[in-house]
C-alpha cells in the first residue's frame, strides 16, 4: 500500500466529482469533520452510554463527549506522524500532497468510530445478537443466507458504523453522508465480511466490519485505494493503515478517562488512581506537583493530561518506527500493545483493574441487564409486525417506524436490517421509553 493511493478524497455517492482535483480536495477531509458533528446519529451520541448509566448527578463520560475526546487525541497522533514525515522527506508535500491532511482523516473517523454502537454501551450489541441466537429470533434462521444469518447472531457496532454513513436512507439521499473514501476506510478496524470475523490470530478478523448489504460498497472503497485483499470468499482485507492511529486514539482515551470516571463516581480511591497513572505521566516534578494541591480530582486530571501525552507520543513513535510494516500489512497488534516497557505493563495494569472494578461495577453490570430487557422487547414487537403486517396491531406498530427507516424491498434480511437501523439508533432515554410504552408499563403523554 502506498499514501498516494491510500488517502483518496474521492466522496462516495459524488465520485466522479473529485477525481483527480487536488487543489480543492485538501479542504475536503474538513469537510468530512463538519458534516460528522452536525448529524443527528453524531448529536444523538450524547444519550447513549459510554461505560456508566446516563444520566446522574456527576458528569461521566457519554458517546459523544468520548468521541469529541477521541478525535482530538487521534488529529495529534496524525499530526505528529506528517511532522516527523516532512523531517525526514522535505519534500513529501510535492510527492504527496495530501499527507498534511492525515490529521483532519483521523479526527474525522474517530469522531464517526462510536456511531453504529446501540444505546447501553457494547450491552447492546449483545443484546440484539442474543434475540437472534436466543431469542424470539431464532426463527427468521431460515429466511436469510447463512451470511446474512452471521450479520444479525453476532451485530457489531463497526459495520453498523460504516452502514450508517452510506446507506441511502429513504428520503436522505443516495450517497450516505458523502464522506471521502480515506474517512470511511480509516473507520474500518476489522475490514472482513461476518463469517470471517472470529479469527483472533490476526488484528483484521477478531470482528467484522461490514454487512452483507455493504460488502460490495466497501470493496468499491479498498480497490480504490488498493487495499490489500487476503481473500475473496468470505472477503477479507488488510486494514487501511490510518485504521491503527484512529484505534489508538480510542485506546488511549478510554482506558484513562474510564479511571477518572470511576474516581468521580467513587468506585476507585484517589491513591487507586494515582498508583496507575502516575508511572504514565514522564514527569520527575509530578509528585511534587501534587503534593501542592488539595483537590483530588485537580490532581487527576492534571495526571490525566500528562498520561495522555504519554501514551500519544508513545503510539505516534511505533506507528513512524513500525511504517514500512503497516503498509506492507504485515503489523499483527494494536499500536498500545506495541509501547515500551515500562509503560505496557501499566497498561496492563490498568485494564486488569478496570475489568475487576468497573466493568464489573453494579450500575454497570445494571444497565447491561437492562439492555438486554428494553433491546430485546422492542426487537420482538418490531420485527414481526414489520415482516408480517398482518394485523392491526402490527400495522400501528409500523406507524411508529420513521419513513427513513421503511425500505421498498421484501426479503426478510433487509426488512429486518431496517428494524435494526431504528432500534440500534435509538438513545438510552428513548429507548426506555419507548419500550414502557409499547409493554404498557406506562401510558403515553398528550403533551
Amino acid at each position: 500500500m502506498v499514501w498516494e493511493k491510500l488517502l483518496s478524497s474521492k466522496r462516495w455517492g459524488n465520485e466522479d466529482r473529485f477525481i483527480g482535483n487536488q487543489k480543492e480536495s485538501r479542504s475536503e477531509f474538513q469537510r468530512d469533520y463538519d458534516r460528522i458533528i452536525f448529524s443527528s446519529p453524531f448529536r444523538r451520541l450524547q444519550n447513549k452510554t459510554q461505560v456508566f448509566p446516563l444520566p446522574g448527578s456527576v458528569f461521566v463520560h457519554n458517546r459523544l463527549t468520548h468521541s469529541l475526546e477521541v478525535a482530538s487525541v487521534g488529529r495529534s497522533l496524525g499530526t505528529i506522524f506528517y511532522n516527523k514525515m516532512k523531517d525526514q522527506e522535505p519534500l513529501i508535500d510535492d510527492t504527496c500532497p495530501l499527507l498534511c491532511e492525515v490529521g483532519n482523516i483521523i479526527a474525522s473517523a474517530c469522531l464517526a468510530h462510536d456511531l453504529g454502537n446501540p444505546a447501553f454501551g457494547h450491552s447492546g450489541e449483545a443484546a440484539i445478537s442474543h434475540y437472534f441466537t436466543d431469542g424470539d429470533g431464532k426463527i427468521y434462521k431460515d429466511q436469510v443466507s447463512a451470511e446474512q444469518w452471521e450479520d444479525l447472531i453476532h451485530f457489531e457496532g463497526n459495520a453498523n458504523a460504516l452502514r450508517i454513513l452510506t446507506h441511502p436512507f429513504a428520503g436522505k439521499g443516495t450517497g450516505g453522508f458523502a464522506l471521502t473514501y480515506a474517512t470511511l476506510a480509516s473507520i474500518a478496524k476489522y475490514p472482513c465480511a461476518s463469517v470471517a470475523g472470529h479469527d483472533k490470530q490476526h488484528i483484521f478478523t477478531k470482528k467484522y466490519g461490514f454487512f452483507q448489504s455493504e460488502q460490495s460498497g466497501f470493496e468499491k472503497i479498498a480497490v480504490e485505494m488498493d487495499l490489500i485483499k487476503v481473500q475473496e470468499s468470505p472477503l477479507i482485507y488488510k486494514r487501511h493503515p490510518l485504521v491503527y492511529l484512529v484505534e489508538a486514539a480510542d485506546d488511549i482515551c478510554y482506558n484513562i478517562i474510564d479511571l477518572e470516571d470511576a474516581h468521580r463516581l467513587k468506585i476507585l480511591s484517589y491513591k487507586e488512581v494515582e498508583t496507575l497513572l502516575l508511572p504514565l505521566c514522564r514527569d520527575e516534578k509530578m509528585p511534587a506537583r501534587l503534593a501542592e494541591m488539595e483537590d483530588d480530582d485537580a490532581k487527576i486530571t492534571l495526571m490525566r493530561a500528562k498520561s495522555i501525552s504519554t501514551l500519544i507520543g508513545l503510539c505516534s513513535e511505533v506507528f513512524f518506527n513500525q511504517q514500512q510494516t503497516i503498509l506492507d500489512g504485515d503489523f499483527n497488534q494494536s499500536l498500545m500493545d506495541a509501547i515500551e516497557e515500562p509503560f505496557l505493563s501499566v497498561m496492563k495494569e490498568i485494564e486488569k483493574v478496570s475489568i475487576k472494578k468497573i466493568y464489573n461495577y453494579s450500575s454497570v453490570v445494571q444497565i447491561e441487564v437492562a439492555g438486554y430487557q428494553v433491546m430485546g422487547g422492542l426487537l420482538e414487537e418490531f420485527i414481526p409486525a414489520y415482516l408480517l403486517n398482518e394485523s392491526k396491531y402490527h400495522k400501528k406498530l409500523v406507524e411508529l417506524i420513521p419513513k427513513q427507516f421503511l425500505t421498498q424491498q421484501t426479503d426478510p434480511y433487509t426488512k429486518i436490517q431496517s428494524v435494526l437501523d431504528f432500534v440500534s439508533g435509538m438513545t438510552d432515554i428513548y429507548a426506555v421509553e419507548l419500550f414502557r410504552k409499547i409493554k404498557g408499563i406506562s401510558f403515553p403523554s398528550m403533551s
